[in-house]
């Protein structure tokens, strides 16, 4: 049976999209093909069909979770107040809740150690996303020159994305409650 190319297009967006997910739960060798196939509700020999290799998977995997995240991040930053759109960013990025799902939450913060091992090909594609990501949020940082707001940029998130990264590693609720909004009020207080 033959389908519509569309039916292609779909399953091909499913697969990226369960692989996403799995990649930031799971880490990037623990999104194994046969599984992010089977979670699609297709056979290990379709992949071909759709990648030319797992690292092809990989990247739009990682494409796809930073739209994600930055989609989310710009939403909160546009419903904001004027001037306040970085701090409602630093409120979403550091809560319960992105804390509490690494599975659909920023892949840097779910991946940061494993992508710094990447071959130097894939990591300038990495690369590549990762400056996609800050130019869709580089316009609600704070600062009045571009160069503020790259500087911003780049203090904010690493300190969020670190953030995140101790307090997935708190077993205890309330210790990682503690250490979200230590940083969310340290980062609310001094731009």
């Amino acid at each position: 049976m033959r389908y519509q190319a569309e039916h292609k297009v779909e399953i091909h967006q499913k697969i990226v999209k369960d692989a996403s997910r799995r990649v930031r739960a799971e880490g990037i060798t623990g999104a194994a093909v046969s599984a992010v196939m089977r979670d699609a509700g297709l056979t290990h020999g379709g992949f071909y069909k759709h990648f030319s290799s797992k690292d092809d998977l990989l990247l739009e995997s990682l494409s796809e979770a930073f739209r994600e995240i930055a989609a989310r991040l710009t939403e909160a930053g546009e419903q904001s107040r004027p001037g306040t759109a970085w701090k409602a960013i630093v409120k979403t990025y550091l809560s319960p809740e992105h804390c509490d799902h690494v599975e659909c939450g920023c892949p840097l913060a779910a991946l940061a150690p494993e992508l710094a091992r990447a071959d130097a090909t894939m990591k300038a594609q990495i690369v590549g996303e990762m400056t996609k990501y800050k130019n869709r949020i580089l316009p609600f940082m704070p600062g009045r020159r571009a160069t503020d707001k790259e500087r911003a940029f780049f203090v904010i998130f690493s300190t969020m994305i670190g953030t995140i990264e101790m307090a997935r590693v708190l077993p205890e609720p309330g210790m990682r409650a503690k250490v979200l909004t230590s940083a969310r009020e340290f980062l609310l207080r001094r731009f």
